[in-house]
């Protein structure tokens, strides 16, 4: 009977030591194996500095949609929205500094407008007490519509040199729009971690009845979860049209997706209240490397998409397996 107990108590160890380990180390492991697996496959596409500061630019987009993105997650929501705000802040940045104004203040009329499209969602989500994907999978198709109708269905070029030289650059060999990207994750590293806001927010995200009854106003919680990702969409829509040099009225097209696929494969839990900023950084990473490495091998773009979707699809399921073990 004894040694019986003893078996139960190790398997038990074994079982909490994995959960632990892959909660902890899972995400920077998949990291580890893309790398290693595209080294042996294209050595070239991956030792360089230059592939290496691709990569990262590449990949700053998908961080900046990503840690918006982390939040609406956080509380147990959505934002498929995320994609339409970046083209719709970008073309409308695009229009000013093309109209005369200065970039620095465009760019930041840009981020305002992107908060004032995520504050949009926040207020319909608060008001139709609607699941936030019905919302935003509403507005996904209004903020689009209205990028094609200000645009003209054309894109917007002819930005100031200034401006695109600012995005194109780099800082002590560090490409601007990693830089950028690095930055808005630790302001939100910092905002999590030590602020009663950002405790708040994971607090309805694990329950949030219970945060409710706590005295945690949700509806406010849940308006500043929905203007966070608007600012980070709208400065990701602004770092796209000075990397591209113009702007496409069908500029971000499916980026929620990666945006969704990097939060998830980040650690975050699709069912609220579990995750950090840091691994969704290391997903849009992931994300980041995938992408590169299919296009290096001359995979088709229509292959990425089925990698996309099978990773969303095989990250959920883990994490409710391990949830349920738990």
């Amino acid at each position: 009977m004894e040694s019986e107990s003893k078996k139960l108590r190790r398997g038990s160890l074994k079982e909490v030591s994995f959960r632990e380990m892959w909660q902890k180390y899972g995400t920077v492991g998949i990291l580890a194996v893309l790398v290693i697996a595209l080294a042996i496959l294209k050595p070239a596409s991956i030792f360089s500095a230059t592939s290496i500061s691709q990569i990262l630019t590449q990949s700053s987009v998908n961080i900046l949609l990503a840690v918006g993105e982390f939040f609406a997650i956080l509380i147990a929501g959505i934002d498929l929205s995320v994609g339409s705000i970046a083209a719709l802040t970008g073309m409308l940045t695009a229009k000013l500094m093309v109209g005369g104004v200065p970039p620095l203040t465009a760019i930041f009329l840009g981020i305002l407008i992107g908060a004032a499209l995520g504050f949009v969602n926040g207020f319909l989500v608060n008001k139709t007490g609607l699941h936030p994907f019905i919302i935003t999978l509403g507005t996904q198709a209004i903020y689009r519509g209205i990028t094609l109708i200000t645009s003209g269905a054309r894109s917007v070029f002819g930005f100031p040199i200034s401006f695109t030289k600012g995005i194109s650059s780099s800082i002590f060999g560090v490409p601007v729009p990693v830089i950028i990207a690095i930055s808005v994750a630790v302001i939100l590293t910092f905002f999590t971690k030590k602020t009663v806001a950002g405790r708040n927010i994971y607090a309805i995200g694990g329950n949030k009845d219970a945060a409710w009854y706590s005295g945690i106003n949700v509806k406010l919680h849940t308006m500043m979860v929905f203007i966070i990702s608007g600012i980070c969409a709208g400065i990701a829509g602004i770092v796209l049209i000075g990397r591209v040099g113009a702007a496409e009225p069908g500029a971000a097209t499916g980026f929620e997706t990666y945006a969704i696929a990097a939060a998830i494969i980040g650690g975050t839990s699709f069912f609220g209240g579990k995750g950090k900023v840091f691994g969704v950084v290391i997903g849009g990473l992931i994300i980041g490397i995938i992408n590169y490495g299919m296009t290096a091998l001359t995979v088709p773009s229509s292959y990425q998409q089925i990698v996309m979707g099978g990773l969303i699809i095989l990250s959920v399921t883990l994490d409710r397996f391990i949830a349920t073990k738990k």
